[in-house]
């Protein structure tokens, strides 16, 4: 056991905060949204009807997308483009490991190289498909929330609700997506420059606290 949680604490932990960010979320969201039901004349619901009302989903996804974005834009971007000093980035100057064909006779290679053709092509590229598909099924999720979400509001008001196409182009679902988009991109930026000039020591995330500063990667 001590073995497993040394080898999977990083992503154990995070999976925990995870967790309690999200049980946070919809124990708040629920208060948050039954006080606007009864202000609003609307009607008080349960933890299991709110999980899956609009106004969950909407916060919930709109996040996710944002996340899902960033990091297959993250990936893809540093497949081509450099910034030298960065912890964060290949080194413009020379070859990195990550560039060269994979072995099928390397020992212990994934099942997907040592199976070669349609199957490695794609196993290639697995990890940008995967983050972009699951940035279209947040983006799907998060429009579907704030439709609904916003119709209930529209129900409340005896005004009529909007078609799904129409409210695509409003000015709130993109007001909701943008404003997570830029704070995303705002952290990417970070720390590729903040890696160029300050450390942290034990952090794979960071270059050797004696490395200058024009060391890349």
């Amino acid at each position: 056991m001590k073995q497993f949680l040394k080898n999977n604490g990083l992503s154990l932990v995070f999976a925990i905060l995870f967790i309690l960010a999200l049980v946070g979320q919809a124990v708040t969201g629920l208060k948050e949204h039954n006080q606007e039901m009864v202000e609003e004349g609307g009607q008080v619901i349960g933890m299991g009807e709110y999980l899956t009302s609009g106004h969950f989903l909407q916060a919930t996804f709109e996040n996710w997308e944002s996340e899902f974005l960033q990091m297959a834009l993250f990936v893809i971007l540093t497949i081509f483009l450099y910034q030298k000093g960065s912890a964060e980035s290949k080194d413009p100057e020379e070859s990195d490991p990550v560039e060269k064909e994979p072995n099928p006779r390397k020992k212990q290679a994934p099942w997907a190289v040592r199976q070669g053709g349609l199957i490695l092509q794609v196993y290639k590229h697995s990890l940008s498909i995967l983050l972009f598909l699951l940035f279209v099924a947040s983006f799907g999720v998060h429009w579907y929330g704030s439709l609904k979400d916003h119709n209930e509001e529209q129900l409340l008001k005896g005004e009529p609700p909007e078609a799904a196409m129409q409210y695509l182009s409003s000015s709130r679902f993109w007001f909701e997506s943008f404003q997570n988009w830029q704070s995303e991109f705002l952290s990417v930026f970070a720390i590729v420059v903040l890696t160029i000039f300050l450390r942290q020591q034990g952090s794979a995330q960071s270059k050797e606290v004696d490395a200058e500063n024009s060391k890349t990667g």
